[in-house]
């Protein structure tokens, strides 16, 4: 194939050998199923090459400043472009790090407001500027007449004859004084003191025509000179032979307010910079909140008394001598030490949290200092790395009482444009920006002195509406989007630089896109394509699919039974066996096999007037024993009334004391479930020690069978010897990792077998213990499937294998490492711990009655394919089969249309979203008009598009 990426005999990871051509300036799918090696062959193999020959063409001396970079397994690749990856993790742990610094939004924007921003007298609302010699002149010339033209010059710490002395001596022989011109001796000689400055005539001109120009100019620089920035030019006619002034005009080289004369500072860019000490807030040091104590933390649980232990942190045993302490000032003092934290009075409440009055030394043992005096006391030790832990777990952010939270000093807040500071601005959605820029594009003086920053930032403002980021507001923190975000974000980023003839390998860029904001991503897409770019795209979306140029398939399975290329072809010609879809007729019966409607004395949650971020008020109803999907577009306010709202709520519950809750108004019905089980987006740590086994917790019962055993008992080992993470019985060469790495120094470095353990990890007397003839190692080289036939007889090792194997990852190695792991087989390797919750006791209420848990769940279909998805669905209806509630935040319409009851909010991102837009079973949300998930889910349950028809459809369906 002409113009293509040629690789020939990949074997990265799973790949088994395979060769194919990726054509080049094209948009290209690589799909499969989950641990099929998608990410090997895009980001291990083509990513990874491209990326090591373009650091390789570098100078030897600027390779030593970037990593060292393997050259993947693989026999040859050929016409390769340098390579881009936009991977589906956020890795920004900055807190000044925003949308705005990321997309290099704010860069432009201080450019901005330096350049066509008017500073606003925060005093009297004038405006601040300064006259130049040139617009000086020009109002001089353009009104020809008689002109004298004064320096207020100040006399300082001169007397005033001292000052006229100085004035003779340099030329200047002229005051203008009381509307008369006087000689400058005579003037000092006669005055005893002066209260403003000495007007000191520079010139007198007639001003006819253009030939006076340069006479003007002169004039006004000398003026400007000796008046330190100021100068005064009175206009005025001849009579008699005498001058009469008509008016003056005042000029100001400095940039002085012109109403009341305040100087303020220049405009600068660095003056808009929150990491700057020009412009950053000096109390906040530009973060926009500071710390303080939390006392709903110190004291969460406001119905214990001083003697049950009110004041949380002195009931752990390091600060427990504090509580003995507090009562036995306490009583002494009268304070109640049993009256609960809610009843005490005012007086008791100041004596718990402030302490006793009078003079205190450093630490008076008759004095009781109060819990504020306490972590006061201990700020001065916060050398020890215990107290900034303590001081951190008990403290709260809050809005910096300087700056109101603006990040900048206010100088910088006196700049606007339109009305609007940087700040303003910056607290805008990127929708709102984007017709901010639009507001102001007409305005005299920007388009003179912006044009190409007003060009950079509509651009940008659009490819983050364009990647379905138009919700996320400019100063949004980076650290807190979601790795979906993260990655969109940098695509937008990656389309304002405008490279051509780059290769862009993206990993899933719809994870976290609502089905609506899919197809406006592929345009995004398509148009990084036409730039002249390679575009190679991980991707399960169907839509995505379908309008690509070119399609990849790996499989048929995972891990040891993928690596095959199924499919190389054209997109449109494909019919892939991993994203074969549930027909639409199917689906739809299913929908109506499970429509029920939910009565007001079902057993639920129910959350009441959620208003955290953008949420607007809402009450959404969760019902009990049934698999509950949150659905909207992006940013509607999802995670935000699930994860802060209804978890943090009842981990505050039951006495976490660091959970924020999210502002609601009450949740009803808490007493109704037992335990509550939340499985965030954030994958498991991959490292070189982690591996299934181990993060499973099953390893630790492998290995107490393993020093069970007759010989181990005889040779006196424990289960700490077979640890590759403790000294003991690991190999000490390799420290249990089988590999070592040797440094190359100006090449790659080279990872080897270790030849001292022949990379067995252990020591070769732990190696001969043996379990039905098999040692540690050969054990952790089974598949989950042929440990379980192994391990038959242990069921606490069988349970734990059973949700690896229910997940789909019966085919992982127990010793694989999750380095290795793709993001799919991450993803549900978390999911199988998360169902492993279920094996605990049942947790019970007062009345030994059991209760249900709830699971909470974060887009749990994030790498996995069609086919996955459906066995994922199989193995959370067993959940839900066994009494607990699953509540989803989902994209993804398969899984949408499996649910029992789904919480649609919207209709829109950012402050367009957080309101309940329909509540019921999917057919339910299909029905409501105004629901843009409803429109996706008739598409794809085969409904029309009219909301009148699709309801007789149903209707028509369900008599069949």
């Amino acid at each position: 194939m002409n113009g293509s990426i040629s690789i020939r005999g990949a074997r990265t990871h799973n790949l088994a050998g395979i060769s194919l051509e990726i054509p080049r300036n094209k948009f290209t799918v690589v799909t499969g199923v989950s641990g099929s090696g998608k990410s090997s062959l895009v980001f291990d193999t083509i990513y990874a090459e491209g990326q090591r020959r373009y650091v390789q063409s570098l100078s030897t001396y600027a390779r030593l400043f970037l990593e060292r970079m393997d050259r993947p397994d693989v026999d040859s690749i050929s016409n390769i472009p340098p390579a881009l990856a936009l991977r589906q993790k956020n890795t920004i742990k900055n807190a000044r790090s925003t949308v705005g610094t990321v997309t290099e939004i704010s860069d432009y924007l201080r450019i901005l407001f330096a350049t066509a921003g008017r500073t606003i007298c925060p005093k009297c609302g004038g405006e601040v500027g300064r006259d130049s010699v040139e617009s000086a002149a020009g109002a001089i010339m353009a009104a020809p007449g008689l002109y004298i033209v004064l320096a207020p010059f100040e006399t300082g710490s001169r007397s005033l004859v001292d000052a006229g002395n100085f004035l003779v001596q340099n030329g200047y022989h002229r005051l203008y004084e009381g509307g008369a011109i006087t000689e400058t001796a005579e003037f000092a000689a006669r005055q005893g003191a002066v209260s403003g400055p000495m007007m000191v005539v520079i010139d007198r001109l007639s001003v006819t025509g253009a030939g006076d120009a340069e006479r003007v100019r002169e004039a006004l620089e000398k003026a400007f000179y000796l008046g330190g920035g100021r100068a005064r030019v009175v206009r005025a006619e001849r009579s008699n032979g005498d001058f009469h002034a008509i008016e003056s005009l005042d000029f100001d080289r400095r940039f002085n307010c012109s109403r009341c004369g305040d100087c303020f500072a220049e405009p600068t860019p660095a003056m808009f910079s929150a990491n700057s000490p020009i412009g950053a807030c000096s109390e906040c040091e530009g973060f926009g909140r500071t710390v303080e104590l939390d006392i709903e933390k110190v004291i969460p649980n406001p119905r214990l008394s001083i003697r049950q232990g009110l004041v949380a942190p002195w009931r752990t045993p390091a600060y427990h001598e504090m509580s003995e302490w507090m009562l036995k000032l306490a009583r002494r003092a009268r304070i109640r030490t049993t009256a609960p934290f809610n009843s005490m009075t005012a007086e008791e409440r100041r004596w718990l949290l402030d302490g006793e009055d009078g003079p205190r030394g450093d630490w008076d043992e008759d004095r009781w200092p109060g819990v504020r005096g306490f972590f006061k006391w201990m700020e001065g030790r916060r050398y020890k790395t215990h107290v900034r832990i303590l001081l951190a777990k008990y403290r709260r952010f809050v809005s910096c009482s300087s700056c109101k939270g603006a990040k900048l000093k206010p100088e910088a807040l006196n700049v606007r444009i339109v009305g609007k500071s940087i700040v303003d601005v910056g607290r805008m959605s990127v929708v709102e920006f984007a017709e901010w820029l639009g507001e102001i594009d007409g305005r005299p003086g920007v388009a003179e002195r912006a044009a190409t920053v007003m060009r950079e930032l509509k651009n940008r403002a659009g490819y983050l509406t364009q990647v379905g980021l138009g919700y996320l507001t400019i100063e949004r923190q980076a650290r807190t989007l979601s790795g979906g975000e993260a990655q969109r974000i940098h695509l937008a980023s990656a389309l304002g630089s405008l490279l051509i003839g780059t290769l862009y390998a993206l990993d899933e860029p719809t994870v976290g896109l609502h089905a609506a904001d899919a197809r406006r991503l592929l345009s995004v897409l398509c148009h990084l394509r036409d730039l002249g770019n390679t575009v190679v795209v991980v991707e399960h979306d169907a839509s995505i699919i379908s309008g690509a140029d070119y399609a990849v398939e790996l499989g048929p399975g995972g891990g040891s039974e993928g690596g095959k290329l199924i499919y190389a072809g054209a997109a449109s010609k494909a019919r892939l066996e991993s994203m074969a879809v549930t027909p639409e007729r199917v689906l739809l019966m299913r929908a109506i096999s499970r429509r029920r409607k939910l009565n007001r004395n079902d057993p639920a949650i129910r959350i009441i007037g959620a208003r955290e971020h953008n949420l607007a008020g809402v009450d959404a109803t969760i019902p009990i024993g049934r698999m509950v999907c949150v659905t909207g577009v992006s940013g509607s306010g999802k995670s935000t009334l699930i994860e802060d709202v209804l978890y943090n709520h009842w981990l505050r519950r039951n006495g976490d004391a660091s959970a924020e809750p999210g502002e609601c108004d009450r949740i009803l019905g808490f007493e109704r479930i037992g335990a509550m089980i939340h499985m965030g987006q954030e994958l498991p740590a991959r490292s070189m020690r982690s591996n299934p086994a181990t993060y499973l917790k099953l390893y630790d019962d492998i290995r107490k069978v393993f020093a069970s055993g007759a010989e181990a008992r005889r040779l006196g080992v424990t289960p700490r010897h077979f640890s590759f993470n403790a000294t003991g019985g690991r190999c000490e060469k390799c420290h249990g990792r089988g590999t070592v790495t040797i440094e190359m120094h100006f090449m790659a470095d080279l990872e080897v077998n270790c030849d001292a353990c022949d990379g067995r990890c252990f020591q070769s007397h732990i190696l001969a213990i043996r379990h039905n003839r098999l040692n540690i190692k050969q054990v952790l080289d089974l598949t989950a499937e042929q440990a379980r036939a192994f391990f038959a007889g242990h069921p606490a090792i069988v349970k734990r294998l059973d949700a690896l194997i229910a997940v789909g990852l019966g085919y992982l190695r127990l010793g694989q490492t999750t380095s290795t792991l793709s993001g799919g087989e991450a993803q549900r390797l978390k999911l199988a711990r998360f169902l492993l919750a279920d094996l605990e006791p049942v947790p019970r209420d007062d009345e030994a009655r059991a209760l249900p848990r709830m699971f909470l769940l974060d887009e749990p279909t994030t790498g996995l394919s069609a086919t996955d998805i459906r066995r994922l669905l199989k193995v959370l209806g067993r959940l839900v089969s066994e009494g607990n509630t699953l509540v989803v935040i989902e994209h993804n319409l398969e899984f949408i249309a499996h649910a029992d009851y789904v919480i649609d909010l919207g209709p829109g991102g950012g402050d367009d979203g957080g309101r309940l837009v329909a509540a019921g079973g999917p057919l339910d949300i299909a029905a409501c008009a105004k629901s843009e998930t409803g429109r996706e889910l008739r598409r794809m349950l085969g409904l029309p598009e009219n909301v009148r028809r699709a309801r007789s459809a149903v209707r028509v369906a369900a008599g069949a």
